[in-house]
This record gives structure tokens, sequence and C-alpha cells, in this order.
């Protein structure tokens, strides 16, 4: 997890965390246009389906969905445009190891402001949980909260 909590967070994708086992988290810059940004601080964004592909030296955010904006006019954005990521080389080198050796995947998280209202991008490394798995998370989750609704009456 990263040294600074998000600061306003944009977009999250909560469903990673009930589809995957979350293994390791980085952040990226993410290139955006004006009026994606724009858009993303009107709540105009989706994570939900995308994913992070690693090719080469280069991380790209792939089926990401950012609303057009509606002040946007003739200069507006494509919905689902691929967005550049932007990280360290050798942490491009870990993740792409990562997915080619262990078969791990590489999904974003959420998309957020810094504190100095630059937008960036929370990424994991994980792996995919089968359904027995969701089952049990579900179980402990329903467990948890009938034993706190008990100790709180």
């Amino acid at each position: 997890m990263s040294k600074d909590a998000p600061k306003s967070e944009l977009v999250s994708n909560r469903r990673a965390t009930y589809d995957y086992e979350i293994l390791d988290t980085f952040e990226a810059g993410i290139i955006l246009l004006g009026s994606e940004i724009k858009s993303l601080r009107n709540h105009g964004g989706s994570l939900q389906d995308a994913y992070v592909d690693v090719r080469g030296k280069d991380l790209t955010l792939l089926n990401c969905s950012i609303a057009p904006y509606s002040h946007g006019g003739v200069f507006n954005h494509e919905e689902r445009r691929p967005k550049k990521l932007l990280m360290h080389k050798r942490e491009i080198e870990k993740l792409k190891r990562l997915v080619h050796e262990k078969g791990l995947a590489v999904i974003p998280l959420s998309i957020y402001l810094n504190k100095k209202g630059i937008a960036k991008v929370r990424i994991a490394t994980a792996k995919g949980k089968k359904a027995y798995d969701k089952r049990a998370a579900l179980k402990e989750k329903d467990d948890k909260r009938s034993i706190q609704r008990a100790l709180d009456e």
C-alpha cells in the first residue's frame, strides 16, 4: 500500500476485491485529456472490467470508461480511449515479470487526486478467485457483521 492515503478518490473498482485476491499495490501516474479530468471530477468514470496491459516498456489502462464531459462540445474525448500509465522503469519490469512468469493480472483499484491535485491510479497485481473462494469471503463477511450486531445490542 502506498505511504500517502488517497486524498480525493474519484473512481473506485469495488468489484476488484470480490473477483481477485490482491497481492501487491502500486501507484501510477495517468495521462488524461482536459475533458477527461473534468468529467472524472464530476464522478463520470468507471473502472468496471478495466485492466492494465503490460507490453514492452509501456503500461496501458484499457476498457476504462470516462463519460464525455457535459460542457466539452467538439473538444470532448473518446469514452473508452486507452490511457498510458506512468511508472518507473524498474517497477514496470517487476510488473512484466509477475504477469509473464506467475500469470498474475494487473488491475486498477482506483483513480484519485493526490495532495497536489494530480490524478493517480492505484493498480494491483492480483490472482483470480475461484467461486468457492468468493462464497467463503461472503460467509466470513456475514459472520463478522452478525458478531458486530450481537456486540452492539
